[in-house]
């Protein structure tokens, strides 16, 4: 569900008609509903209700400090991957003890700025990163609380380039040899072992894979107890999915997901936590853009749009499916077009023979569920300026990113004084 509708054949983000917004900031722009963020997070913490649980956001998934700090002050954490998406969690208000470090390549320097500022836990995805992360816990005279990420080798089953949790991803210790590394951790200064840390991957639609992968963390959290090692904590990381159309049978429910955790956990009296990112975005979020042309090709009619790849990149580079749709709302004749942007590369296309009701230079169209993965992704390739983000809480808005001017863009470069 999302807040999305039309009112008056025009489409409204809550109470505010995207027109008015198009008007005030020009196109193309992302625009965040409120209430959908803050109905999808409190989904989440009903469905664990009544286990002991943290949801921690993850940021990767869409960062904008307003939005962080809309649900830090919800009670949600931050999953973040990196010391920038850390200093963004702080600037949200967010405090450390609600802020999840995962990620396979921290920096010393990350690792330090965490332990300074504070931190939930770590979430240790291999042998040198504990090392590591004990070297300089030490030398700062701190304890850093942990979790090691294990790697069940469940297949997942979506995209491949989202896969995480198979044994040939980059990501987290076989659990084959986690009791071992475990072993190693509980010697080693500065750390202190706090959970297990588990995650397969993103967008699943089907809740089989993460009940076999939690499985495994079960009878893994039994045998490290047997070890000696005091497990209170079960990171279950995210990667529920979302319906990326409305034609399509919808994922699992939250509340599904819930019981099955309880069904599978539940026996273990540990805190749950989990790093939703997709499904607490990405049903929150359109991209709005402007038709530019209307190209009559070999066979083909290609609406090009304002928007483009390095706008929303999901498309060329996972071949996903947005819902397209027009602002003003209408009864015309559908035509199939190639949605298309104008960005120098073939791959960049949004839709190819997508039935649309018929399109004119000018109108506006908005691309559905674009919350995640879709401005976090964006680039300035072409030199074409980072579209502006707006949040929407009932009828009023605010840009929450501006769009930088050419100036701007251009006096990050310097030219050297001996050329």
């Amino acid at each position: 569900m999302d807040h999305f509708i039309y009112k008056d054949g025009k489409l409204h983000a809550e109470d505010v008609d995207l027109t008015e917004i198009a008007r005030a900031v020009g196109t193309p722009f992302y625009v965040y509903s409120a209430a959908t963020l803050t109905r999808h997070y409190k989904l989440f913490t009903e469905a664990l209700s009544p286990l002991p649980h943290q949801v921690c956001f993850a940021i990767k998934s869409l960062s904008n400090i307003a939005v962080l700090k809309l649900l830090g002050d919800l009670g949600a954490g931050m999953d973040v991957v990196s010391g920038g998406e850390y200093r963004r969690a702080l600037a949200a208000g967010v405090p450390g003890d609600r802020i999840v470090f995962s990620g396979v390549g921290k920096t010393r320097e990350e690792m330090r700025l965490a332990l300074t500022h504070g931190i939930r836990q770590f979430n240790v995805e291999s042998e040198p990163e504990l090392l590591a992360l004990s070297e300089v816990a030490s030398a700062m005279g701190a304890t850093a609380p942990i979790t090691l990420r294990v790697n069940p080798d469940v297949d997942a089953k979506t995209h491949e380039k989202i896969a995480t949790g198979k044994s040939e991803n980059k990501f987290g210790i076989p659990i084959a040899k986690a009791r071992a590394v475990y072993a190693l951790a509980a010697t080693l200064p500065g750390i202190k072992v706090v959970g297990v840390d588990v995650h397969i991957g993103s967008q699943l639609t089907d809740l089989a894979p993460f009940e076999a992968a939690f499985q495994k963390v079960a009878e893994l959290t039994l045998q490290l107890r047997e070890d000696g090692h005091e497990i209170t904590r079960l990171d279950l990381g995210g990667g529920l999915g979302i319906p990326y159309t409305r034609s399509n049978e919808a994922p699992p429910l939250p509340t599904d997901y819930g019981a099955m955790v309880k069904r599978t956990l539940g026996h273990l009296n540990c805190e749950i936590e989990i790093e939703p990112g997709r499904l607490i975005s990405g049903n929150s979020g359109l991209l709005v853009s402007e038709v530019i042309y209307v190209k009559e090709g070999e066979g083909r009619t290609f609406l090009i749009v304002d928007a483009a790849m390095n706008d929303l990149v999901r498309p060329s580079m996972y071949g996903a499916h947005h819902d397209i749709v027009p602002v003003i709302e209408s009864t015309a004749d559908r035509q199939d077009y190639d949605v298309v942007g104008p960005v120098c590369e073939t791959g960049d296309t949004f839709a190819k023979g997508r039935a649309l009701a018929r399109l004119e230079p000018g109108d506006l169209i908005a691309f559905r569920s674009a919350g995640a993965y879709g401005a976090v992704m964006a680039s300035e390739y072409n030199t074409r300026p980072l579209i502006p983000e707006v949040l929407v809480m009932g009828d009023q808005f605010a840009v929450i990113r501006q769009r930088p001017s050419f100036e701007e863009i251009l006096n990050r470069d310097s030219i050297p004084s001996w050329l």
